[in-house]
């Protein structure tokens, strides 16, 4: 991640792969979907590792 590149928040990841935000937090629930950080009690992406995330589930179909 790029210094001036800004960490995403739930509602930036969810409308980058244009799912609700509840699915996110499922995601993290079950385990699943791309990694977040915590910080405080807020959730955290990386930009590129969210990209990186998706596009591996193309490959996997």
């Amino acid at each position: 991640m790029s210094e001036t590149e800004v960490l995403w928040t739930v509602q930036d990841v969810s409308d980058f792969l244009r799912v609700p935000v509840a699915t996110i937090y499922q995601w993290r629930v079950r385990h699943e979907g791309p990694p977040a950080m915590r910080i405080g009690r807020h959730l955290r992406f990386d930009p590129e590792t969210v990209r990186a995330w998706s596009r591996e589930q193309l490959e996997v179909v």
